[in-house]
């Protein structure tokens, strides 16, 4: 289910509220939104969160505003102020010129006020403590990055960045090198992997249906659609037999698939299976198992 979260929400706020909304006690995300930030939050319900393994390294888009005139704590809106605060006198252009360097393969480094974890803690809680947070630089990638206005010192932004890259960080390092300081002053997640803003269903929509398993499951991405890069084939009772148990069965329609997805009807996804020597395949993961139809 994908959800157009809520801005002044966690994201574990969001799943605590789906959790009484839909009943399923196992419910979780993939990838986490900052509490200021709004727009698409993915959400794995039931069984299908073993399927959380495949969605690590979606690419993920935003729009949003940047300040220019102060860095935080944060590199956020919800931050301390950190330096001086300055009135920026920028151009458009000069703001474009600075931004083209963010571009492609770069090296970051993640806020202080992350959940990075350093020796097994959260980044986050050593800063709030006031300890020292020394986090290293990641490999990151930004397909495609935007600056599509600036009206005083508010600039607008599009953005494509890869799984583990901060926008927040790229709010400030772009006002360092301006010169003026800078933070992310508004964020919107428009697309993770393949969920867009336009599958999103506001809380209180969904609310409104709480008990009604039925018309809540309309609201749920259709299994098909899941993991696209996948193909998909439905097995007869010997093949479903089998990978509900965990053995191997063959699937002649994939000779180079390296991953499917099974299906025992149209909707009713069993398992995906994984290749393992021309067209025999084994259950990587299993959401229905022998003692699990109807």
């Amino acid at each position: 289910m994908v959800i157009d979260k809520p801005g002044g929400m966690t994201s574990h706020d969001v799943v605590h509220r789906l959790r009484k909304i839909t009943g399923e006690r196992s419910i979780g995300h993939l990838g986490t939104l900052d509490p200021m930030a709004t727009g698409v939050l993915p959400l794995l319900l039931g069984r299908f969160t073993r399927l959380a393994q495949f969605f690590s390294s979606t690419e993920k888009s935003y729009t949003g505003t940047f300040r220019f005139g102060n860095a935080t704590d944060t590199y956020d809106a919800e931050g301390e102020m950190v330096g001086e605060c300055v009135e920026p006198m920028l151009t458009l252009e000069q703001v474009r010129a600075a931004a083209a360097r963010f571009h492609g393969e770069i090296e970051q480094t993640p806020p202080a006020f992350s959940a990075k974890k350093i020796a097994g803690v959260p980044a986050y809680k050593m800063a709030r403590a006031g300890r020292p947070v020394e986090l290293k630089s990641v490999t990151i990638y930004i397909s495609a990055f935007e600056i599509t206005a600036l009206s005083g010192a508010t600039a607008s932004f599009a953005m494509s960045v890869s799984a583990g890259g901060y926008v927040r960080s790229v709010a400030h390092e772009l006002g360092r090198d301006l010169g003026c300081g800078a933070h992310l002053g508004s964020l919107r997640r428009t697309r993770a992997g393949p969920f867009t803003i336009g599958q999103g269903h506001p809380l209180d929509e969904l609310e409104a249906l709480a008990g009604n398993m039925e018309a809540l499951t309309t609201m749920c991405v259709h299994p098909r659609s899941l993991l696209p890069e996948m193909p998909s084939v439905t097995g007869d009772a010997y093949v479903l037999g089998r990978l509900r148990n965990g053995a191997q069965a063959n699937l002649p329609e994939f000779s180079s698939a390296p991953l499917v997805k099974v299906f025992a009807t149209q909707r009713k996804l069993v398992g995906i299976a994984r290749r393992v020597a021309g067209t025999l395949f084994q259950p990587v993961v299993v959401i229905e198992g022998t003692g699990d139809r109807e």
